[in-house]
């Protein structure tokens, strides 16, 4: 069995009661499907959830390089040199990002409003960017971002392989396929 499901923001990835903060178990009444990789509570959108082990290792090793895409609504307005940064890789305290996919896009015009908001501020333009990355490590886009200079005030992620959250309202989750092209290299 496999399952997308679009993660609010503040939900909590397991299924132990973690008080106050809602957690998997408060939308996905399905048992013995875990998370094939995580999204940070503050992070919203696709999560996807399987029983299959050996499916939830492919998913979220960063060995199969499966393609993520995330939006990252950013602190600023990225430069060229900046978008080039992402793609020559970047050196963060801990290690080397591999070259990741960077572009600015306009606000993802299917995008749900988040709750709460992100704080508005009028004298600090913001932008979005799509991420593109074969890897996933514990906080990757934001600790890029703020690297490049532009933190980020709201991550999504968009697309995991071929599936994407389009379609699916925050909380919500559907069955997929498990032989989906979308597993294929």
């Amino acid at each position: 069995m496999l399952i997308a499901f679009n993660k609010p923001f503040g939900v909590v990835c397991k299924f132990r009661p973690e008080p106050p903060r809602r957690t998997l178990a408060d939308f996905i009444p399905v048992e013995g499907v875990y998370p094939a990789g995580r999204l940070d509570a503050d992070s919203e959108g696709l999560l996807l959830l399987t029983d299959d082990g050996a499916l939830q290792s492919r998913i979220s090793s960063p060995r199969d390089k499966l393609q993520k895409v995330y939006w990252a609504q950013v602190e600023g307005v990225p430069t060229a040199d900046a978008l080039l940064a992402f793609a020559a890789g970047m050196t963060l305290s801990d290690f080397t990002t591999q070259p990741a996919g960077a572009r600015l896009i306009a606000a993802p015009e299917d995008l749900w409003p988040r709750e709460p908001p992100i704080r508005h501020r009028a004298k600090i333009p913001t932008a979005w960017l799509e991420l593109t990355l074969r890897e996933g490590k514990n906080r990757q886009v934001r600790r890029m971002t703020a690297h490049a200079g532009f933190p980020t005030l709201r991550l999504v992620r968009a697309s995991i392989g071929q599936v994407s959250v389009a379609g699916l309202a925050p909380g919500e989750w559907r069955e997929i396929a498990a032989h989906s092209p979308w597993a294929e290299r």
